[in-house]
């Protein structure tokens, strides 16, 4: 079969390329920029287009023989590519289609991983894991893995762990063998217009799973080391996920116990962490991808134990805000979300897929409402914000940048990452 996938080189569509390739299906795609997993996608032999896409890569490739579009939710229902791929009766669906037609087709056991925030770490972390016992894992992780692919899939593997993300109710393709669930809060109002129907969904996604991790059972956040409780607890999760896995593998029933070198808490100790979460790329800087309020409350709790480590002077903050229409559902939420910090520098809010008949919110408008508003200020991506961050970094603060937008691209190009 023949794949075509559209926005191949993010971190969204580049794993499932990656996996598919490995399972024996022909793969190519395009994409308007390199994204993070466009290298991978390279070395693993994907054909890849980069650049405009006007349907004329597509065009070549249908001629060729293209089974299967896929293509990412960030596309537009008028882009070229979409409007030729239905004209030429070409199958045509979103990501969470294919994905589970290669866990049923494969035969894996799904582990998948959902929530508002902490899926990617906790998703790498049971990777992690896993591959350190060696365990029979295919997977797709949403980042880049300093220690593994993006994604994978080898023949014989059983499992498949996977980050599965809830926006355009994706996740509710799927019914796993292991559900796990970090942290849930309401978040994508484009998609969900109430809180209940946010709820709802991840209900419907649990009566749709064989087994469900919230909390800890044999694992507790309090046997880890991992900086932040958020982290810790993250890692609680992972490890309830691989015992199932260990347990399935020995034909265990019962809780069971892993002998001393399966210790599941130091190997989740040795975590090294993900691309985009709370990711060191200078001495003293940090990005990460926190865009919502319960996720920066996490992160900054990492942060401060990062600080107390370390011996940083301070913690200053640079924050760009995801989409106007979910600002709207959580600017008040803000309140206390920074709490600890030093220094708060606020950006525009990145914009996406926006509401036209919503006012777009200032940084202003955010930062009057803090706590501590003594310490925000409102500020602008260029020389003059790179310059002040470079003094404190002399100065021996911990600069950390929060974002889901391309000031990632700006603050690696500042600090040379």
């Amino acid at each position: 079969m023949n794949i075509y996938i559209s926005g191949i080189t993010g971190t969204g569509m580049g794993p499932l390329a990656l996996m598919a390739k490995a399972a024996g299906f022909t793969v190519c795609g395009s994409d308007l920029a390199k994204g993070a997993i466009y290298d991978e996608l390279v070395k693993a032999g994907i054909e890849v287009c980069v650049g405009e896409q006007d349907g004329n890569f597509l065009r070549k490739k249908i001629a060729e023989g293209v089974d299967w579009f896929c293509y990412t939710s960030a596309l537009p229902e008028g882009h070229p590519e979409l409007i030729l791929a239905r004209e030429a009766g070409v199958k045509v669906t979103k990501r969470d289609d294919l994905t589970a037609f290669l866990v049923e087709k494969l035969g894996l056991k799904m582990v998948a991983v959902a929530g508002t925030h902490g899926k990617t770490t906790t998703t790498a972390m049971i990777v992690w894991a896993a591959l350190k016992l060696k365990l029979p894992i295919s997977y797709l992780v949403g980042t880049t893995l300093g220690f593994a692919l993006s994604g994978a899939y080898h023949k014989g593997d059983k499992y498949f762990v996977y980050e599965a993300d809830e926006y355009d109710r994706n996740f509710l393709k799927y019914h796993p063998w292991v559900a796990v669930l970090p942290a849930v809060s309401y978040d994508h109002p484009d998609i969900y217009p109430t809180r209940e129907d946010y709820a709802m969904a991840f209900e419907q996604f649990k009566s749709q799973s064989e087994y469900v991790i919230e909390s800890g059972e044999k694992y507790k956040a309090e046997d880890f080391l991992l900086a932040g409780e958020a982290r810790r607890r993250d890692a609680s999760l992972a490890a309830e996920a691989v015992l199932k896995m260990v347990q399935n593998e020995a034909g265990v029933r019962s809780e069971g116990t892993l002998n001393d070198n399966m210790d599941l808490v130091e190997i989740l100790n040795e975590f090294p962490g993900v691309g985009r979460r709370f990711e060191k790329i200078a001495e003293g800087v940090y990005t990460d991808y926190a865009h919502h309020p319960e996720e920066i409350k996490a992160t900054i709790d990492v942060v401060k134990d990062e600080k107390r480590l370390h011996g940083y002077k301070g913690v200053v903050v640079v924050y760009q805000p995801h989409q106007n229409t979910r600002q709207h559902e959580v600017r008040h939420e803000y309140k206390d979300a920074f709490v600890g910090v030093d220094k708060i520098f606020w950006l525009p809010t990145y914009l996406t897929r926006e509401n036209p008949d919503l006012e777009v919110l200032k940084p202003e408008d955010f930062i009057k409402d803090l706590a501590n508003v003594e310490v925000a200020e409102s500020a602008e991506i260029g020389d003059e914000l790179a310059e002040k961050l470079k003094e404190y970094v002399k100065e021996g603060y911990l600069v950390i940048l929060m974002t889901a937008g391309p000031a990632d691209g700006w603050l690696r190009g500042i600090f040379g990452a």
